[in-house]
């Protein structure tokens, strides 16, 4: 039996989404308001999924204390109220955009989940916005 289980975050972050070899018009075009070369912020939520067979012995797909450990440590403790475009430095070279955002917060915790499981990164920019990345 497959089942997934699923953890909920958040971590508020600051970004601006731009392309250092464009102009600023184009810049402005393409990316609006979140060019705001001020920054902007968000209120990011995070759901973190994770599928696996049922462990016989223990009942659990994976233990949800070790996954939100793994979540504090490697997402909200890298990203929570930090500039990402600054403060981060995955994003030295990669826009901050949602779906950039969610690939890097899968990778972050790839390593750390048994291989035999998979994991789902599905992340709120706001309450109508969200983007999912399954690897």
């Amino acid at each position: 039996m497959r089942v997934k289980v699923s953890r909920k975050a958040h971590f508020n972050a600051a970004h601006r989404l731009y392309r250092p070899d464009w102009s600023f018009e184009k810049n402005q075009a393409v990316f609006g308001k979140c060019n705001n070369p001020k920054f902007h912020g968000h209120n990011y939520d995070l759901i973190v999924s994770v599928t696996g067979d049922i462990d016989q012995e223990t009942g659990y797909v994976m233990d949800m204390k070790v996954l939100k450990d793994l979540i504090k440590e490697h997402v909200e403790e890298a990203f929570d109220h930090k500039n990402l475009n600054l403060d981060v430095p995955d994003f030295k070279n990669l826009n901050p955009t949602a779906e950039n955002i969610a690939v890097v917060i899968w990778n972050k915790l790839r390593p750390h989940i048994q291989k035999n499981k998979d994991i789902e990164v599905v992340l709120y920019e706001t309450p109508r916005n969200f983007v999912t990345y399954s690897g």
